[in-house]
C-alpha cells in the first residue's frame, strides 16, 4: 500500500502517518525501486491501534510505552492512569459548572470583580465595604488576585480565616477605621505624621493567624511592587510600615 491508501485505510492522514514516523510510534516500510514506501497490513493493524490510544485520550509520549517492549508501562497502567486523570477533569468541571450556577441563578446584576470561588464569593456577600473607599475596593481586588492564584487547599485556609474574621465586629471597625485613614493619605507627603498611625492600624487589621512564617518587606517581591505602583507614595509608605510591624509581631 501507498501512504496514502494506509491512511484512507485506518481513516487518518498522510500527515499524521508521517508524524507517528517521525514519533518513532511507526516504523518506517521499506521502499521500492521507485522510491515510493511499502506497507503492509502489519503496518495498519499497528496504525489503528495507535488511532484506537489516542482516541481514549492518551498522549503520544503514553502511546510509546504501551507499544515499547522494554518499559515496564502495558495498557491496564497507562489506562488507570488516563481514567484518574479523566476524574479529575470531571470534577474541575463540576465545580466550574457549579459556579457558572451560582453566578446564574444571582439576583440583580452581576458585580464588576465577578466572577469568584464560592467561597470568596460568600465572603464578600458578608461585608459590605464602606462606600467610597478606593482602600476598600482595592482590598477586595487584593483578596480576588490572591483566591485566583492560590492553591485550592490555601484558599480555603485563607477564608477559612477571613471569615472568622469578619464575623467579629469589633475587627470589621477596626478595618473600616483603617479604610478612613489610608483614604486620607491620598495626594499627601510620604513623611506625613499620618503615615504612622494608618501603618498601625492596617496592622491591628490583620490577625496573628493570618501572618506568614516570615515577612521579609525589602524582598524582590513583584505584587507587592505592583501594589505600592498602584497607591499614592503615602498610602504606599503605610503599607510597607505595616508589613515591618507585622514582621516584628511575628518575630
Amino acid at each position: 500500500m501507498r501512504i496514502g491508501e494506509l491512511a484512507a485505510t485506518v481513516g487518518v492522514t498522510p500527515r499524521t502517518v508521517r508524524h507517528y514516523h517521525h514519533e518513532g510510534l511507526l516504523p518506517e516500510p521499506d521502499r521500492l525501486a521507485n522510491g515510493y514506501r511499502d506497507y503492509t497490513l502489519r503496518h495498519a493493524v499497528a496504525l489503528a491501534r495507535i488511532r484506537r490510544l489516542t482516541e481514549l485520550g492518551l498522549g503520544l509520549a503514553e502511546v510509546r510505552d504501551v507499544l515499547a517492549d522494554d518499559t515496564g508501562r502495558d495498557l491496564v497502567e497507562v489506562l488507570e492512569e488516563l481514567d484518574q486523570d479523566l476524574a479529575r477533569q470531571e470534577t474541575a468541571i463540576r465545580d466550574r459548572r457549579a459556579r457558572l450556577r451560582a453566578l446564574l441563578d444571582s439576583d440583580g446584576p452581576l458585580p464588576d470583580d465577578a466572577p469568584l470561588s464560592p467561597e470568596l464569593a460568600a465572603l464578600f456577600a458578608r461585608t459590605a465595604p464602606p462606600a467610597g473607599s478606593p482602600s476598600a475596593a482595592r482590598d477586595r481586588e487584593m483578596l480576588a488576585l490572591i483566591d485566583t492564584g492560590a492553591a485550592p487547599e490555601d484558599r480555603r485556609r485563607l477564608l477559612a480565616r477571613l471569615t472568622a474574621v469578619v464575623a467579629s465586629p469589633a475587627s470589621m471597625a477596626l478595618t473600616t477605621e483603617a479604610y478612613a485613614v489610608l483614604d486620607a493619605l491620598a495626594g499627601a507627603d510620604p513623611a506625613d505624621p499620618r503615615v504612622d498611625e494608618a501603618a498601625r492600624r492596617l496592622a491591628a487589621c490583620v490577625p496573628r493567624e493570618l501572618l506568614p512564617d516570615a515577612i521579609d518587606v525589602d524582598q524582590d517581591n513583584g505584587l507587592l511592587r505592583a501594589l505600592y505602583a498602584d497607591v499614592d507614595p503615602a498610602q504606599g509608605e503605610a503599607f510597607r510600615r505595616a508589613l515591618r510591624l507585622l514582621g516584628e509581631r511575628g518575630a
